[in-house]
């Protein structure tokens, strides 16, 4: 791999939510504050969306190593679960040992006596639910009856659900109308800008030991930026592919040409980066043509068009 060749003791860009990369970029600090915030007002749920890539499980996981102690957190990173299945995973999760033979409402009684009993320790438990799009409807609906246990003041659990712009829509239905009442903080996870992208691969460049000059120039950033449409995950694939490209040729810095043979190279990318193309160049040459045929120019407007197709 390039490590040697670029000085550096680990991989930069791998897609592994890593929060010792985790840089501080507004939309994920916000994210954090607003969980933060949530969690402190000891209320109901909380909802974190956002689109494939753009960080949802690295705030989750950011969140969970940075709770504080009085917190007890129960995570479940794959929520398709039945409501069965939720039960019995939210009770492992909080520790019960549970035995052969229980039926759902002898276990329903086993969790509220336990968060009781968390309760009067001093703990505040929260349920981190990721991919929460996945959840089944009956299990939606039974984790909102989870968060019917509660003391005269305060829940006894609160639930915090990161997913994908999906659970948006699947929450607007009628018959989530109570759960949707329930949210009392959400914050949706918007893609990142140009600069944000310079300073996030610069960032994770240094993290992983790289100490020279600048690997990537402007431009090629704004070029990966616009072609991952802002969004992170994407900008890392681009950007290992880029830097596999310059080891390849034995160069020490990023050309245009790796950046655009990256793109070229990866699925669900901006699509007029990755034809090179945007559809007002392609009508400019499509008029152009028409004039060079126009005036005759037929075996010029050919060979010109056959040159911008290698291109």
């Amino acid at each position: 791999m390039y490590l040697q060749h670029f000085g550096m003791a680990q991989l930069p860009f791998t897609l592994t939510p890593n929060t010792g990369f985790f840089f501080g970029l507004a939309p994920h600090v916000e994210a954090l504050q607003v969980l933060q915030t949530a969690l402190e007002t000891g209320e109901g749920f909380i909802k974190v969306t956002g689109e494939v890539g753009t960080g949802k499980t690295l705030v989750c996981r950011k969140l969970l190593n940075d709770l504080p102690t009085q917190y007890h957190c129960a995570y479940l990173p794959n929520p398709y679960l039945s409501p069965k299945e939720l039960r019995f995973a939210v009770a492992a999760e909080l520790g019960l040992s549970l035995p052969n033979k229980l039926d759902q409402q002898q276990l329903t009684r086993l969790i509220h006596e336990r968060l009781l009993e968390l309760n009067h320790q001093g703990y505040h438990v929260v349920l981190v639910l990721d991919e929460a799009q996945a959840l089944p409807d009956d299990s939606i609906e039974a984790l909102r009856l989870f968060t019917n246990l509660e003391t005269e003041s305060r829940k006894l659990l609160q639930v915090v659900l990161f997913g994908q712009p999906e659970l948006d829509n699947r929450l607007a239905q009628a018959k989530f109308r109570q759960l949707r009442q329930r949210i009392t903080f959400s914050y949706h996870l918007r893609p990142l800008s140009w600069d944000e992208i310079q300073a996030y691969i610069q960032y994770r460049l240094s993290i992983a030991g790289y100490q020279g000059p600048n690997l990537f120039g402007v431009s090629d950033i704004k070029l990966l930026a616009k072609a991952a449409r802002g969004i992170p995950r994407l900008v890392n694939i681009l950007a290992h592919k880029s830097l596999l490209l310059c080891y390849g040729e034995g160069r020490q810095q990023v050309l245009t040409k790796h950046c655009r043979a990256a793109i070229r190279d990866t699925e669900d990318i901006n699509l007029t980066e990755r034809t090179g193309f945007s559809r007002a160049s392609m009508l400019a040459i499509i008029l152009l043509l028409t004039l060079m045929l126009t005036l005759g120019l037929t075996e010029v407007g050919a060979e010109w068009l056959t040159r911008i197709s290698e291109h």
